[in-house]
């Protein structure tokens, strides 16, 4: 063999080398903190999440109204995909006397359906404040804290550590309305149903000192899954969309006169995988007592805010991951 060729040969085994060798990159811890089985949408941010190679999920914290249907829910899912001792379940505080309860069966989401009985994995016993307090401690800085529901959980965890939420790397929220509302561009904005929810809550939140962004209306509202995706989601006949599949049945169910889901709790993950297709400003942002969020120009920034949204490409990437995952409970030998 000829010097150049040995040298050539010798660079490439090298290079081979050091890439097999070379670790991993890290996978950014996350907890999830929903109300699954509420509107649908709950449902397609979980399966984004669970179709990210980049997440480590730490938790999946149930919040708002009936939390441990929630958590049966979540189970059943856990369960389908082979997950649920990888990744714990935590029930978060009732709450049956807040605003707006959607109602089915019994006074229950029809949602509820989908796992009624179902009890093979059973959720932690820690409260939701304190399984958030104890792993933003245990790691400092690397986790990043999503909130797609009303912020019940997050409140509790102000009252029992004040300085908890300032751990967080990042606390990424579905919240509030600032240049539009739930009819899209053109229309006022309005108190936004999480904050609407337990405006109390959202006071706290903002009052946190925590590096927060907020995907509101302004990003969200027009992220919705049509008709074509769905029937893809349909015939892609996986435990994963067939667990969408029927969880969107069972809400369609409620009303039907709203085929189009909203992906709104979608949008919160996607700003975390994809920033590059949304843009966002710094904004000092207030809840009032009826839950519309004010945005103060003239004082210091409390927050980050999504401004505007790629949303043709946010749901194709989003469907990809649906589409090219093959998560299933594996055979017992």
């Amino acid at each position: 063999m000829k010097p150049y060729r040995q040298l050539i040969l010798l660079f490439t085994l090298g290079v081979l080398s050091l890439s097999l060798s070379a670790p991993a990159a890290p996978k950014q811890k996350v907890i999830f903190d929903c109300d699954l089985a509420g509107d649908v949408d709950d449902a397609y941010a979980v399966a984004l999440l669970l179709t990210s190679p980049e997440f480590e999920v730490v938790g999946l914290v149930m919040d708002h109204g009936n939390t441990h249907k929630r958590a049966q829910v979540a189970g059943r899912l856990l369960y389908e995909l082979g997950l649920e001792r990888q990744i714990p379940i935590i029930v978060g505080r009732p709450t049956p006397g807040i605003v707006g309860q959607q109602t089915g069966i019994a006074g229950d989401s029809h949602q509820f359906i989908w796992a009624s009985g179902f009890e093979r994995v059973k959720p932690s016993s820690t409260t939701a404040a304190g399984f958030i307090i104890e792993n933003l401690r245990r790691y400092p800085g690397e986790v990043i804290l999503f909130t797609v529901g009303p912020v019940c959980n997050i409140q509790d965890v102000m009252r029992q550590d004040p300085e908890a939420l300032k751990k967080a790397k990042r606390v990424i929220c579905m919240f509030g309305s600032f240049q539009m509302g739930y009819g899209g561009p053109g229309t006022k904005p309005e108190a936004e149903w999480n904050v609407r929810a337990d405006a109390e809550a959202g006071k706290a939140l903002l009052a946190s000192g925590a590096a927060l962004t907020l995907a509101g209306l302004d990003t969200t509202t027009m992220v919705k899954l049509g008709e074509a995706d769905r029937t893809r989601l349909l015939y892609r006949n996986s435990p994963l969309t067939d667990a969408l599949c029927g969880l969107y049945t069972l809400w369609r169910f409620e009303d039907y006169s709203r085929p189009d889901p909203t992906l709104f709790d979608v949008v919160p993950v996607g700003m975390m995988l994809w920033p590059e297709l949304f843009t966002t400003r710094k904004a000092h942002v207030r809840v009032t007592d009826d839950g519309l969020t004010m945005v103060e120009e003239n004082k210091e920034p409390n927050c980050e805010i999504g401004v505007t949204v790629q949303k043709d490409e946010l749901i194709r990437r989003t469907m990809d991951r649906y589409l090219k995952q093959n998560l299933m409970r594996q055979p017992t030998p």
